[in-house]
């Protein structure tokens, strides 16, 4: 075991030795990490926090992405992302611009367009194309979108006048616009 935290601690003060998309990320935080957070990580990444731009399966207490990322991240904390595509799951997933695959958490925040599955407590996306699934689901606007919980909202439908293409602005149990 102190071998092993040895070759660690040599390996992350050597950080920022290896050259671009890096197969293999270690890190503590941003700045104390193998690799530096401006590079880019294909491979494997385990993080307490960590922040690269990444084509990886991440695990760690806090994952964070920068750039158009993709991959598997699973985080017992919190996933951020700028863009994300693929999986996320944390107790608290937020993504900043768009995410395009699975958001599973506590909490799931898109900003921007959010392209796929959102399964949680409390759901947001910006522009939903997809299904939400939780306990409260709020959709800023939605081109495609179908919501199931206990609170759904999508402040763009009109109450009742478009159906069947659109519900309504807030309902228990279902909402959707088409």
């Amino acid at each position: 075991m102190k071998t092993l935290l040895t070759c660690l601690g040599i390996a992350l003060i050597a950080g920022g030795t290896f050259a671009a998309n890096a197969p293999l990320q270690l890190s503590l935080t941003p700045d104390i990490a193998l690799v530096d957070r401006s590079e880019t990580v294909e491979g494997l990444i385990l993080n307490i926090w960590g922040e690269n731009q990444q084509s990886a399966l991440a695990l760690g207490l806090v994952n964070g992405s920068t750039g158009d990322s993709k991959g598997l991240s699973l985080a017992f904390i919190l996933n951020y992302a700028d863009n994300y595509t693929g999986v996320q799951w944390a107790s608290v997933n937020y993504t900043k611009g768009d995410f395009l695959g699975w958001q599973n958490g506590f909490v799931n925040y898109t900003d921007g367009r959010m392209k796929g599955l959102q399964t949680g407590l409390v759901n947001y996306a910006g522009d939903l194309t997809g299904l939400q699934f939780g306990f409260v689901n709020y959709a800023e606007n939605a081109e495609t979108g179908v919501q199931i919980g206990l609170v759904n909202l999508l402040p763009a439908n009109a109450w009742f006048t478009a159906l069947p293409d659109e519900l309504a602005p807030g309902m228990v149990l279902v909402n959707w616009r088409f």
